[in-house]
């Protein structure tokens, strides 16, 4: 796992583009694309901000905890 993906993982919650870029390779639109299909899980924090909480990405990755 590279130190960007750690650090990632390491904080409670990544933003779409983030989460994107350094999970799937994607474009910013891509990744809000991917999110607004559900493939990559969000939370809504206020009705302009939307999150991706790390623990359902590490699930999603199959990935158990970042050491």
């Amino acid at each position: 796992m590279n130190e960007e993906l750690k650090k990632l993982l390491s904080q409670p919650t990544a933003s779409i583009p983030d989460v994107g870029r350094i999970c799937f390779g994607v474009s910013r639109n891509s990744a809000y694309a991917l999110a607004r299909a559900g493939t990559i899980p969000t939370i809504i924090l206020s009705p302009k901000v939307k999150r991706v909480p790390t623990a359902a990405l590490r699930k999603m990755l199959g990935i158990e905890a970042v050491s």
